[in-house]
């Protein structure tokens, strides 16, 4: 088989979080589009990725689920219907993701809270459940998280989404010691500043968006679309040696 063989993933199944618009759904287009089916995870409708999955030829699963609420009984349950549905699972990516914004000083506990439970315990617990799947099917199994450059830099009043972010990569790191002897690849992409929703308030404000494009060597702002290859690469045979890596997809931010 050649590299392009290695890089199809057809016959595999992939639960995507934070499917229904932004960064999600680009990642469960391109994973559609590579030739997996998809279970998209999402609290709000996830009609638009359906028909971009659907379109490409390939199933889709919707699963409406709030991931304040998910802990490991309710991640295993998660687990559960992705397999009862598409009778099994091949990848997780934890892209779900909120920020809250507010100086340090005035920090809210619910603005901590929320982004650390949503952004990383969740991701832990459905990393632990999938990858017991993976060790009960046998075949091994790929996990990939959506980091950020603010996995290596503080950012600016973000303080539980800049906490989270770091996390998020380190536990890739820790996640990844021990099960790569299982054949789990457990990998992290490290967006930029993307157009999604996230970044709105930023974008509109024409001071901050003008400073932030001449930092980005690219010149512009990336787009979901520019993750796919990125994802398919650690979900395929193609990243079978690839463990503990956080992949920045930065427009060259990191590099500036």
């Amino acid at each position: 088989m050649g590299v392009l063989d290695d890089l199809k993933l057809d016959g595999k199944v992939a639960l995507v979080t934070g499917a229904a618009r932004g960064l999600g759904q680009g990642i469960a287009t391109g994973l559609a589009e590579a030739g997996a089916d998809v279970i998209g995870l999402d609290i709000v409708p996830m009609e638009e990725t359906a028909e971009k999955v659907t379109a490409t030829g390939r199933r889709f699963h919707a699963l409406d689920r709030n991931l304040l609420e998910t802990k490991a009984v309710a991640a295993k349950e998660i687990v559960e219907e992705c397999v009862a549905g598409m009778g099994r699972l091949d990848i997780l990516v934890n892209n779900a993701g909120i920020i809250r914004r507010g100086a340090a000083l005035e920090f809210g506990e619910e603005d901590w809270e929320s982004v650390i439970q949503i952004n990383l315990s969740a991701a832990f617990y459905l990393s632990q459940a999938a990858a017991r799947q993976f060790v009960e099917q046998g075949d091994g199994g790929k996990i990939i998280s959506t980091a950020s450059v603010l996995s290596y830099e503080g950012g600016i009043t973000v303080p539980s989404y800049a906490a989270s972010k770091a996390a998020i990569a380190n536990l890739t790191r820790a996640l990844a010691n021990e099960w790569a002897p299982l054949g789990i690849n457990v990998n992290a992409i490290a967006p930029s500043y993307f157009t999604t929703e996230l970044t709105g308030a930023i974008r509109e404000n024409e001071e901050r968006s003008t400073a932030l494009l001449s930092r980005i060597p690219a010149g512009r702002y990336g787009e979901p679309e520019d993750l796919k290859g990125a994802v398919v690469l650690l979900s395929s045979a193609a990243g079978d040696f690839i463990h503990g890596s956080i992949l920045p997809v930065d427009g060259g931010w990191l590099g500036r």
